[in-house]
């Protein structure tokens, strides 16, 4: 009989030795509970479902190397710190070699996202053995939420590294290693996993459990829709039966039939519109991101937009640390030196329409000095505002390299943007409308008649979804769903491209930007935690007691020192960014894979 011990090995067993795994497989130790014990127990049952999440919160998981990580760059978001060579920058920039410093860990996020995996599917094996999930309404919610999980997880891993080893059962000494496979039989298998998951979870908000901290029947419907999307979009992808070859790839759709547009988003659909009024959005945009900095919005329900977070613990998690405006203020970040390490590209606060309330929470021009006194921070260095140490009020930053914060894994204008580009590609353009118009009022409040007469005027099916690949972008800046997005709709490198353009017209100020001077004035919130900056254009004058700062965007031009010079705005990327667009399998987890994993995409060259 297996024993519960074997649920907490950290399947760094995945990749080690043959006999050091034998071993630990094959012996018990006699304190442990059985499995039967421990699976017909909701209390003990629900407690290896912590375990799973616990994988997350690994120093190098989804801590300190996916969540900082996955994500750069995009048209819309990048690395704020430009050192070519640097293994972050070369991260960032599609330049990712399989000995990069940054991942390359026997502990990184590769073989700690399959120890997730692993415990996933002790848990699984076990309810569905021992827990009765048939006839035992709340083990089956703890089954429905460890294939959630686990989905969650592998739908990561493809995102990062396209095909990976396909893990479903537990480990055994004959099954420690494997090649990789095809990411059409995970795919197919995840989200037949939500198609049994789904019915035996909760909504937000119905038991106790549906904490956002905690999996719920919205978030895995969203997830549904997430995934098929993906599945059913462009991808870089080996020949058929070439995947672990050394393959290089092609940009294609998947050939299984199975993954089709066709198959798939009659059943997103349908998730997505039992989802929608299960959860509502924040009425006020600043707010919902000044509760997501206080961990004030942990409450699954009808009431509230955050669907899951990762569930990091107070003394845990790194996401202000990494992503807030930049600080070294003596009481806003402790006197410590972080945040803004990645923000918006500089172009971004452009696209936003004057009245879009998102604009100034998303993108900000300043920074935080030592004596807690703001500064506009250069028209090249941009922050993310939508984390903020000085939003901490419940439980303010303290220094070290963790700050409790949650980063939010889903919220429900997704669920609201997925419905729109699908219902759009179903031909449906009324009902896309309606989803579209709900997130779009939100970030014009106050002026909701434009944002009506924006999406009313989207005229056919190409309107609406160049609508969405654009409201998308305003809405998830800084939430690092672009580069997924981008890739499945075939557009990564030619809205990089744009992108480089565009920030060379800035620079210039020609084009789009023509009609600006390159000064800014900018004047103090009352509060005296921001700064509102304004871009003067031709014939436009400051007011009286703003501050200006003359020449603002042009007087580096070229120059090293802005950071806005010509190959750091060409170094979005690096290499091809189709070519590249995953990470590679990283050495030491080829090596520890005896001969198993082989690379693609041409990284076995490298």
């Amino acid at each position: 009989m297996k024993k519960i011990h074997l649920y907490i090995v950290c399947v760094l067993g995945l990749m080690m030795a043959a006999p050091s795994c034998s071993k630990l497989l094959e012996t018990s130790s006699p304190s442990a509970f059985d499995a039967a014990t421990v699976y017909s127990n909701y209390a003990l049952a629900e407690g290896t479902i912590f375990g799973i999440t616990e994988a997350f919160c690994e120093v190098n998981s989804y801590r300190g190397r996916f969540l900082p990580w996955y994500g750069f760059n995009t048209d819309i978001e990048w690395y704020n710190t430009y050192k070519p060579g640097d293994g972050k920058s070369d991260i960032a920039a599609y330049q990712c070699e399989p000995n990069n410093s940054q991942l390359n860990l026997s502990n990184g996020p590769f073989p700690l996202m399959y120890m997730g995996i692993e415990r996933a599917n002790l848990v699984i094996e076990g309810i569905r053995e021992y827990g009765s999930p048939a006839t035992r309404p709340e083990m089956a919610y703890l089954l429905g939420e460890a294939l959630t999980l686990r989905a969650m997880i592998y739908y990561d891993l493809i995102k990062a590294w396209g095909d990976v080893p396909a893990r479903f059962e537990s480990l055994t000494s004959g099954t420690i290693y494997a090649a990789k496979e095809s990411r059409d039989v995970i795919f197919k298998q995840i989200l037949a996993d939500l198609e049994e998951a789904i019915p035996n979870l909760y909504y937000p908000g119905v038991e106790a459990a549906a904490t956002t901290d905690r999996v719920n029947k919205v978030f895995a419907e969203g997830l549904y829709a997430r995934i098929a999307l993906l599945a059913s979009g462009y991808a870089l992808r080996p020949d058929d039966g070439k995947v672990g070859t050394g393959d290089l790839g092609t940009i294609r759709l998947s050939s299984d039939p199975a993954l089709t547009k066709d198959v798939l988003y009659p059943k997103a659909l349908a998730y997505l519109q039992d989802a929608i009024g299960k959860a509502s959005l924040e009425s006020d945009y600043r707010n919902y991101w000044y509760k997501v900095n206080n961990m004030d919005n942990l409450t699954a329900g009808t009431s509230y937009e955050t669907l899951f977070v990762i569930p990091f613990g107070a003394g845990r998690g790194r996401w202000n640390f990494t992503f807030a405006i930049a600080s070294e203020g003596a009481s806003i970040s402790n006197g410590v030196t972080r945040g803004g390490d990645a923000g918006p590209l500089p172009t971004m606060y452009f696209k936003y329409g004057a009245n879009d309330q998102r604009r100034d929470i998303t993108c900000v021009n300043y920074k935080w000095l030592k004596d807690n006194s703001i500064e506009p921070a250069g028209i090249a260095k941009w922050y993310f505002g939508k984390y903020r140490f000085e939003w901490m009020d419940a439980q303010p930053y303290t220094g070290g390299n963790d700050d409790g914060i949650k980063p939010v894994v889903m919220r429900y204008s997704d669920i609201l943007l997925m419905a729109a580009e699908i219902a759009n590609e179903q031909n449906d353009l009324t009902a896309a409308k309606t989803y579209l118009k709900e997130v779009r009022k939100r970030a014009y409040k106050g002026h909701e008649a434009e944002a009506e007469t924006y999406v009313d005027g989207l005229a056919d099916k190409t309107a609406m979804f160049n609508a969405i690949v654009d409201e998308r972008a305003l809405e998830f800046c800084g939430e690092f769903l672009r580069k997924a997005d981008l890739i499945r709709w075939n557009m990564l490198k030619t809205k990089l491209d744009d992108a480089v353009t565009d920030m060379k017209a800035l620079r210039a100020l020609s084009g789009s930007y023509a009609t600006l001077t390159g000064d800014i004035y900018y004047t103090f919130a009352d509060d005296e935690k921001s700064i509102d900056i304004h871009f003067l254009k031709t014939g436009e004058a400051a007011p009286a007691g703003a501050e200006v700062s003359a020449e603002y965007v042009t007087k580096f031009d070229d120059a090293k020192s802005s950071g806005f010079y010509t190959n750091r705005i060409e170094g979005i990327y690096y290499r091809n960014p189709e070519q590249y667009m995953f990470w590679p399998i990283f050495n030491d987890t080829m090596t520890n894979s005896q001969g198993h994993i082989k690379n693609d995409y041409g990284y076995d060259s490298i």
